[in-house]
């Protein structure tokens, strides 16, 4: 029997189609044909094929732009936001233009062109979130800024244009609707119930355990229970804090460990299919108190059609409990390599 399920932050039902179930095996992905580094500009050796460097992580004595680095974070060369510029806004009747005034940035997060995320020491994997969040905080020192939008896009399908290991960052005039909106709700569920939406649901998630992917110290990654797509998770730090730029390096370090394993989990459970990784966090200089930040990772294994976009409902054929077993039967890396 179908049944429909209400995310409790968006109030946006899901209906999670039995009568169509798939197994999770059924979403094993068929691998993408890889491209290679020929006339890669993101590998090691081609920075003077990209613009000049705002941030490096790279070994002593070597200069910018060179070889030497560990994660970079160049301007994008396509940017859909200038720095350059006034802000400017316009009305014409019922239409308002701004200028387009804002950032573009490509974090680079490795040299090598075919190591991607979960293959990355725990180590390495937290520098390319410290660049995350030095970018996040210096671009929040712009008062022209208002938001800053972080993400990955991994795979053909998911829009990655480079399959060369990186992820983006967009830094925006304005705050989106969709951030407002979901801010708003967060205050709503705050000023009913006088507790954060977000903490409640890691209650509720670690009570109930069956959505639970992995957890440590700082934080947790489950299944939501009106997950929209097969396998989508959130990752929630398990102690309250609006805006990713309030994170330490001990979190980082815990994130960079509970992300490489959601992230091998799912390349080995359903053959490295593609996904969009999502910041959501409070706007600049707006750290809500009643708002808590998270990452939301979107694999890209059923297609928005005219039903989902008519209607912001999602079909969802496979129950999120039925992912995360999937999930947590594939073996780990650990237990990959004690068998292989």
């Amino acid at each position: 029997m179908p049944e429909l399920r209400q995310d409790p932050v968006s109030q946006r039902w899901v209906i999670i189609a039995t009568e169509r179930a798939k197994r999770p095996s059924d979403f094993i992905h068929p691998q993408e044909t890889k491209r290679g580094p020929d006339n890669c500009p993101f590998c090691a050796g081609k920075e003077k094929e990209t613009p000049p460097e705002v941030l490096a992580f790279r070994d002593p004595d070597t200069a910018a732009d060179t070889p030497g680095w560990k994660v970079r974070v160049v301007p994008n060369k396509f940017a859909a936001l200038r720095p350059e510029g006034e802000l400017q806004s316009k009305e014409q009747g019922i239409y308002r233009t701004l200028s387009g005034v804002g950032a573009h940035e490509v974090i680079i997060e490795h040299p090598e062109h075919h190591l991607f995320f979960p293959d990355y020491t725990t180590e390495h994997a937290a520098l390319v979130l410290k660049a995350w969040r030095q970018r996040y905080l210096q671009l929040g020192q712009n008062p022209k800024l208002k938001y800053v939008q972080i993400f990955k896009n991994h795979g053909q399908i998911a829009g990655a244009s480079l399959e060369h290991p990186h992820s983006q960052l967009i830094a925006t005039p304005q705050v989106p609707a969709a951030v407002r909106a979901e801010m708003r709700r967060a205050q709503n569920y705050q000023d009913w119930r006088g507790r954060c939406i977000y903490c409640d649901i890691l209650q509720a998630e670690e009570t109930n355990g069956s959505r639970i992917i992995a957890l440590n110290d700082n934080f947790l990654a489950f299944c939501p229970f009106a997950s929209r797509f097969p396998f989508e998770t959130w990752i929630l730090p398990r102690n309250h804090q609006p805006t990713f730029g309030m994170v330490d390096d001990e979190q980082l370090s815990d994130l960079a460990f509970i992300l490489k394993e959601v992230l091998g989990r799912l390349k080995r459970a359903v053959n490295d299919p593609p996904y969009n990784l999502i910041l959501h966090t409070s706007p600049l200089r707006e750290e809500e108190p009643a708002y808590h930040w998270h990452l939301e990772l979107l694999p890209r294994l059923t297609i928005v059609a005219g039903f989902e976009w008519g209607t912001d409902m999602y079909i969802n054929p496979t129950p999120p409990e039925a992912a995360v077993r999937f999930l947590l039967e594939t073996p780990g890396p650990e237990e990959v390599e004690t068998n292989g």
